[in-house]
């Protein structure tokens, strides 16, 4: 993970414990998204590149703050936004 709990914690303004489990899960969600999105491996994802990180706290506030109703084809559009520089152009 390129994010850490404390990292998202901190990020989402999270004080408590209560929700690590699934701040854990949306931390690997995002990162999976990014990802894809990015058309790289696992390997390949680096908090070296700004855009990576940037795109990676996005898609987990995303994530943690529309857990009801999240519009995967809007958070989409704007992670290929934000990473278009560095996306790659085939797998």
């Amino acid at each position: 993970m390129i994010v850490t709990i404390e990292t998202a914690k901190c990020y989402l303004r999270v004080d408590s414990s209560d929700e690590d489990e699934i701040i854990h899960k949306i931390i690997l969600s995002a990162e999976s998204i990014v990802m894809d999105v990015m058309r790289i491996e696992k390997e390949d994802l680096s908090a070296q590149c700004p855009e990576v990180l940037i795109a990676v706290l996005y898609a987990m506030s995303y994530l943690y703050e529309h857990r009801e109703v999240a519009d995967h084809k809007e958070l989409i559009s704007t992670l290929r936004s934000l990473l278009f520089g560095v996306r790659r152009e085939v797998f």
